[in-house]
């Protein structure tokens, strides 16, 4: 792979970790409520996620392919988990119980991490987005022939892909993790409830685009 190829591959990779979706937001709130190791691991899950999109693309059926990311139903199952997901952060009883307890303090409570349940869950919420098969396929299919469909020439560059967005997450956790200190109950509860609405309209929208024309969709953002 030649420096032009290696600089793509890069701006690629820098640029997707500013997608705003449910898994940008996932990873600024996991950096700032649980610490950056936390958001690390979360992060290595997502990243796990794309990485068996991309086997998927380049190893599945183009045909095959072509027909799943199309399919309603694997929209509406991904949407409806982004929904259900957002619904148990917004109405968490026990995020609410820990403002009532702690409004006069600024001290953020001490959270016990389960980094094997915050990788799988990284995991999951990006594996259900049927949006991103569709977008590492398009770029199978358009960057494959460029590199002559060679094997090595395809894993390096989506590997330069993957490091980038990966080391650009880093610093996004870490500018994160500096508002940590500035977090109290009361705004660690704000931002929870905002992180499930989020959740829930990226969900909403998942379904509708499994059921609209992307055509109508187009007309109705602009």
């Amino acid at each position: 792979m030649d420096i032009y190829d290696f600089k793509n591959a890069f701006l690629i990779g820098f640029f997707m970790a500013f997608m705003i979706g449910p898994i940008f937001f996932m990873l600024i709130q996991t950096s700032i409520l649980k610490g950056a190791r936390a958001a690390i691991i979360f992060d290595l899950g997502v990243i796990l996620g794309d990485i068996t999109f991309i086997l998927i693309a380049y190893y599945g059926s183009r045909s095959l392919l072509e027909k799943i990311k199309d399919d309603p139903r694997l929209f509406f199952i991904g949407g409806l988990v982004l929904i259900v997901y957002g619904l148990i952060t917004y109405f968490d009883k026990q995020n609410k119980k820990e403002v009532l307890e702690t409004t006069s303090t600024i001290k953020v409570p001490i959270v016990k991490n389960n980094y094997l349940k915050l990788f799988l869950k990284g995991y999951f919420l990006n594996f259900i987005n049927i949006g991103v098969l569709a977008f590492w396929l398009g770029t199978v299919l358009v960057i494959g022939p460029t590199l002559n469909m060679n094997q090595n020439a395809i894993f390096s560059y989506f590997g330069v892909i993957i490091l980038a967005y990966f080391v650009t997450d880093l610093g996004k956790i870490v500018l994160a993790k500096q508002l940590k200190n500035k977090m109290t109950p009361l705004l660690i509860f704000k931002v929870k409830r905002i992180m499930g609405i989020i959740l829930i309209v990226c969900g909403v929208f998942l379904i509708l685009k499994g059921f609209i024309p992307n055509d109508k969709i187009n007309e109705f953002i602009h």
